[in-house]
C-alpha cells in the first residue's frame, strides 16, 4: 500500500520508510514561521523569551497581525521579535515597509519549497500547500519548543482527496470552490486534504493558494497540491534551489476520495456566523436585499494581485454606494507595488475605497476596519464567527472578491453576475 503526498513528506522528514494514519512521528522542520503574536508579553501567554534556537537558519520572522503597531502591546512585541533576531541569527524578518501577510510571503517569495514541512504558530499555514508543501499551524508552546529545538511530532492523519474535473465558469474563483466544497461536504476534522485531478491544474496559481488557505476552515490538518508545469514557472521566477517534490503514490490510501465538478460551482455567500453547511448562492443572498456597512478586500486568502484587479475591474467609472465603507488590504507590498503600476491602487481610491497597507488588519478584527454593534460587513477574508472582526453584535457574510466588490457598488448583498457581464477579467 503506497503514500499520500503529507504521508510522504512526514517519512521524508522523520526518517522512516513508511508512514501510515494513526502513527506519531518526531520530524525534522524545514521551514518555522513566527509571526509577531508570537512575541506579545501579555499574562495570557507564555513566556517567549528563547535562549537558543537549534536552526536559525530555518526560522523566518513574518509580522503580520499589526502592522503597524496600533497599539503598545503590538508595539512591544514587534521590538521582542526584532531583537530576538538580531540575538539569534534568524534566517529573514519581514518589517514593516518589507513585508506583509506571512502566508502570502511564503508564497510570493518560494519561503518553502515542494516536498517540505511548514510549521507556523497562525492556523492558516495550510495555505503553503499551494507549493507543494505540508504545512500546519501549531501552538504557541509547540512553535517555540521546535524553535528550541528543531524537531516537533506529529500524528498522521487519514487523508481524503478531492479530485477536480472540469474548469470553472467564469465569473467563478478559489473562494467559491472552498464555499462549494463547505456546502457539499462539511468539516473534514481530524484528516488531511490532498487536491489533484486535471480540473486543478486549470485553476490559477491564486485561487489554488485561496482553496489551500481556506481548508483550514474545513477544520483539514495538512492540505497539498500537486507540483505541475504552473507551480514550477512560478517558482523558477523566484529562486533556482533545488527541490523534492511529492506526488501520490498509484496505490495511496484515502479516507475518502470526492470528485468534484468545477463547471457545477457558482458564486456562493457563507451566512453568518459559520461557514460549514451554511453556504447559499449568491444570487439567493442578492435576493434577500441585505444592507452593508462595510466591504472587506484582503487577507491571507484573497489579498493577491488578482483580488485587486478584479476588484478595480469592477470598479472602475463606477462608485461605491454611500454608507458603505470598502477597504482594500494588499496581501503584501510587493502586491501593493504591481498594483499600483498597474492602476488598480488609483481606480479603487477613485471609487472610494481606501486601500491600506499590507496587515492582516480588518480580517481579525485587530484594526483598520473593526465593526461596530449591528453593523453587516461582507468579507473575503477567511472568518465569519462571532466577534471575528470586531463586536459580537456585528454579522460577517464570507464571498469572493468579485462579490465583496459588487456588494460594495450596490450597497447591499449582490451578485457579481451582473457586474462581471460587460468587463471581462483575464
Amino acid at each position: 500500500m503506497g503514500m499520500t503526498m503529507a504521508e510522504k513528506v512526514l517519512a521524508r522528514r522523520s526518517g522512516r520508510t513508511v508512514v501510515r494514519p494513526g502513527d506519531i512521528v518526531v520530524t525534522d522542520v524545514d521551514l518555522i514561521v513566527l509571526a509577531d503574536t508570537v512575541f506579545s508579553d501579555t499574562p495570557d501567554t507564555l513566556p517567549t523569551d528563547l535562549l537558543g534556537v537549534a536552526h536559525p537558519e530555518r526560522i523566518v520572522v513574518l509580522m503580520d497581525h499589526g502592522v503597524p503597531a496600533p497599539n503598545e502591546r503590538y508595539a512591544r512585541a514587534q521590538r521582542r521579535a526584532r531583537e530576538h533576531a538580531r540575538r539569534l541569527g534568524f534566517r529573514e524578518v519581514a518589517d514593516v515597509g518589507g513585508g506583509g501577510i506571512e502566508h502570502q510571503l511564503i508564497f510570493e517569495r518560494c519561503l518553502a519549497l515542494p516536498g517540505q514541512l511548514v510549521a507556523s504558530n497562525d492556523s492558516h499555514t495550510s495555505a503553503a500547500g499551494v507549493l507543494n508543501c505540508a504545512a500546519r499551524g501549531l501552538g504557541l508552546a509547540d512553535i517555540l519548543q521546535l524553535a528550541a529545538t528543531g524537531r516537533t511530532w506529529y500524528r498522521a492523519s487519514p487523508t481524503v482527496r478531492f479530485e477536480l474535473v472540469g474548469e470553472l465558469p467564469f465569473g467563478v474563483y478559489g473562494k467559491d470552490v472552498f464555499l462549494h466544497l463547505s456546502l457539499l461536504h462539511g468539516s473534514q476534522e481530524g484528516h488531511d486534504i490532498e487536491f489533484g485531478g486535471p480540473g486543478l491544474e486549470t485553476m490559477p496559481l491564486d485561487d489554488r493558494a485561496t482553496l489551500a488557505t481556506m481548508c483550514t476552515e474545513l477544520n483539514a490538518n495538512f492540505v497539498m497540491m500537486p507540483d505541475d508545469a504552473l507551480l514550477r514557472e512560478h517558482i523558477a521566477s523566484v529562486t533556482d534551489a533545488a527541490y523534492e517534490p511529492v506526488e501520490p503514490d498509484p496505490d495511496a490510501e484515502y479516507a475518502a476520495v470526492h470528485v468534484v465538478d468545477l463547471a457545477d460551482v457558482k458564486p456562493r455567500i457563507a451566512l453568518p456566523h459559520r461557514i460549514n453547511g451554511n453556504v447559499r448562492s449568491a444570487a439567493a443572498v442578492a435576493a434577500d436585499g441585505i444592507r452593508i456597512d462595510q466591504a472587506f478586500i484582503g487577507s491571507c486568502a484573497n489579498g493577491k494581485l488578482s483580488d485587486l484587479r478584479i476588484a478595480a475591474r469592477l470598479l472602475d467609472g463606477r462608485r461605491v454606494a454611500d454608507g458603505v465603507r470598502l477597504i482594500v488590504t494588499p496581501g503584501s507590498q510587493a502586491v501593493y507595488l504591481e498594483a499600483l503600476r498597474a492602476g488598480y491602487i488609483e481606480t479603487l481610491t477613485e471609487a472610494g475605497a481606501v486601500v491600506t497597507n499590507s496587515t492582516c488588519g480588518a480580517c481579525a478584527g485587530g484594526h483598520l476596519g473593526v465593526l461596530a454593534p449591528g453593523e453587516v460587513c461582507i468579507t473575503s477574508s477567511t472568518r465569519n464567527f462571532r466577534g471575528r472582526m470586531g463586536s459580537a453584535d456585528a454579522e460577517i457574510y464570507l464571498a469572493s472578491t468579485a462579490t465583496v466588490a459588487a456588494s460594495a457598488i450596490e450597497g447591499v448583498i449582490a451578485d457579481p453576475m451582473p457586474h462581471l457581464a460587460d468587463r471581462p477579467i483575464s
